[in-house]
């Protein structure tokens, strides 16, 4: 096996913000894609009068001294109605110039979120983890097919601060909405203008099974018998997604069901999932 080396002011309307940030894993060296924050509900634009709303995806890398942007997107009534926004890439201070990652290792990898408009929010994430061929041609723009027979929970990045196994964290897992693949995150306080949560995530490594996880070919040629050992994931790229949501918190429990069709009881400014 190659060794693995180094991605609001109408009572029943909402607005909804998004930051999204991918990070590539090279087999070789880590690199990173850049997403465009493109997403706006313009159904809900339509009937509110908006007022500034923005969020932050907050990361602190293994070799960073402290929590920074990765992606934004800002809204300002007060510049013509236009959004301010930036995207980057995960996990760039994961490793040093030169280092490889070592499978097994766990890297610091803290994740939270960042208010960075003028009204109080609730904010939704959802990470995705998926793995895709390293070597896979597409055409600019375009993400490479997933590999779904590949074990996404191999990837692990490691959720902290939730009500998970019994736990009474302030993110709240979505079970209903999660899958091996996508984890769906609610926070449940509601994050006033300038705060940063609680990090949702602490360490990721990507786990040392993949090194047992192999597939024989068995070939006749007379009478001798040739049998192939291939590594599974030998070759291929491991993706992480993360997504930030966020709703104002005037009328919450409407303004969630109606941009997110998720049933939620908000009391006291606490959420609890229905």
């Amino acid at each position: 096996m190659k060794r693995l080396k180094r991605f609001l002011k109408s009572p029943k309307a909402t607005v909804i913000t998004f930051a999204l940030a991918v990070v590539l894993l090279l087999l070789s060296s880590i690199g990173g894609t850049r997403a465009a924050l493109t997403y706006f509900s313009e159904t809900y634009a339509s009937r509110v009068q908006m007022s500034n709303i923005g969020v932050t995806l907050m990361e602190k890398g293994h070799h960073d001294k402290k929590a920074e942007p990765v992606s934004m997107r800002d809204y300002s009534d007060s510049s013509n109605g236009t959004w301010s926004e930036s995207t980057g890439a995960l996990l760039e201070g994961m490793l040093a110039e030169e280092e490889e990652l070592v499978v097994g290792k766990k890297y610091n990898e803290e994740l939270s979120v960042k208010n960075t408009g003028d009204i109080d929010q609730y904010v939704r994430v959802s990470i995705y983890k998926y793995w895709i061929d390293a070597d896979a041609k597409t055409e600019k723009g375009e993400k490479p097919p997933k590999m779904r027979d590949l074990d996404p929970g191999l990837i692990d990045l490691h959720l902290v601060n939730t009500n998970a196994e019994g736990g009474n964290g302030v993110w709240l897992v979505d079970e209903s909405a999660s899958t091996r693949e996508r984890t769906v995150l609610y926070y449940s306080k509601v994050l006033k203008t300038e705060q940063v949560t609680e990090p949702f995530t602490d360490t990721l490594k990507i786990n040392e099974m993949i090194a047992s996880k192999v597939t024989q070919e068995v070939s006749k040629n007379g009478n001798y018998t040739t049998i192939k050992t291939v590594y599974d994931y030998d070759g291929v790229k491991f993706c992480v997604e993360a997504k930030v949501d966020a709703v104002q918190d005037h009328n919450a429990e409407d303004a969630i069901w109606s941009a997110w069709g998720r049933r939620v009881t908000v009391e006291n400014e606490i959420l609890s999932l229905n």
